[in-house]
């Protein structure tokens, strides 16, 4: 099993989660107003009067067999408007009850 944690611009948000289902995924836990700036370019998004954008974060426990598809269609969504920011991270489930 992984986890695919999952931080990407409030824009985003429906389609990140239609984007899950649309291959299978049905459970997913999301945060919601979240800051942040990105390490490499791109705007802070802080929720504040100079930076008024936000954050969503989404972890999705996975099947190893979904989690190829799943990061695919993320960095397709990434691709087609780079500007927004999206990042995704696959990690190791080492035990879950």
């Amino acid at each position: 099993m992984k986890a695919i944690f999952v931080i990407y611009n409030q824009a985003y948000n429906q389609e990140i989660v239609q984007l899950l289902e649309g291959l299978g995924q049905r459970g997913y836990t999301v945060w919601e107003e979240i800051g942040g700036r990105g390490s490499v370019d791109g705007e802070p998004h802080l929720g504040n009067h100079a930076w008024p954008t936000q954050n969503h974060a989404l972890v999705a426990m996975v099947e190893d067999s979904l989690s190829p598809a799943i990061m695919e269609a993320l960095r397709e969504t990434d691709r087609n408007n780079e500007a927004l920011g999206l990042r995704a991270y696959v990690l190791p489930v080492e035990a879950s009850l």
